[in-house]
């Protein structure tokens, strides 16, 4: 039985290794989130020492296949997949969910990162509910603004003065939302392009109060690593590959 490696952390990359049938499957967590959903299958937790650490771990697992399917933001891990698959010859798919698409009503303000975002924000708002994880709040830390901050784990990095933190894990409702941002009489959302449903009812919640989103685009990823957008689409990939 040939090896596949899912590099996860994603509903996506859970919902594979449970339909990766013919393969014995592995999936790796970089270990970052206190008490992760774990997938069927072994699980592998921590890194591999970068793209030559990764690429000896293929060749001594005898790995016939690598999934991508980490956070659509986890550009560093991306980069080193695709380094060590073109250097062992190991077939590379990446498997990120669609981002999300702006709707009638909505009032977005695009962003390339999350310094980009904190430079934007003292224009648009006072208090701000930020959702773009526990990695990335010492961008806000010096803004005189008030934050709700919510995180799935506590963070270690400095904090804004003026914060109310929450520590939570999605799905979350348009109702539970739109009550927080009423709450904290939230003026601006700032939030990643994570895509996918788990934390989208915020979007709306903030489409219905009339609430300017600060979205942070995706990092550019390995131009030339094939791209699924759907588990049945990468499903479909590892039959090509010959494990069937």
């Amino acid at each position: 039985m040939r090896t596949l490696l899912i590099l996860g952390g994603t509903g996506e990359a859970r919902a594979l290794a449970a339909r990766a049938g013919g393969w014995r499957v592995v999936t790796s967590l970089a270990g970052r989130v206190r008490d992760p959903r774990l997938p069927e299958g072994e699980v592998r937790i921590g890194g591999f020492g970068g793209p030559d650490g990764l690429a000896a771990w293929l060749v001594a697992e005898g790995v016939g296949a690598v999934v991508d399917a980490t956070h659509p933001f986890a550009s560093r891990i991306s980069a080193s997949a695709a380094a060590a698959t073109r250097a062992t010859g190991v077939p590379l798919l990446a498997l990120h969910r669609p981002g999300w698409r702006e709707q009638a009503g909505d009032d977005w303000r695009r962003v390339p990162s999350i310094e980009a975002a904190a430079a934007a924000l003292p224009v648009l708002g006072g208090r701000v509910m930020l959702t773009t994880g526990r990695q990335s709040l010492a961008a806000f830390a010096d803004l005189g603004l008030y934050f709700l901050v919510r995180t799935v784990d506590p963070p270690s990095t400095p904090l804004p003065e003026r914060h109310h933190l929450l520590l939570d894990r999605g799905p979350y409702t348009v109702e539970g939302e739109a009550e927080l941002m009423r709450a904290h009489a939230i003026d601006v959302l700032v939030t990643k392009d994570s895509g996918g449903t788990m934390t989208a009812a915020k979007l709306v919640a903030a489409r219905q109060r009339g609430v300017p989103v600060l979205m942070v685009d995706r990092p550019a990823r390995p131009a030339d690593v094939p791209l699924a957008s759907t588990v049945d689409g990468a499903v479909a990939w590892l039959r090509g590959t010959g494990a069937e």
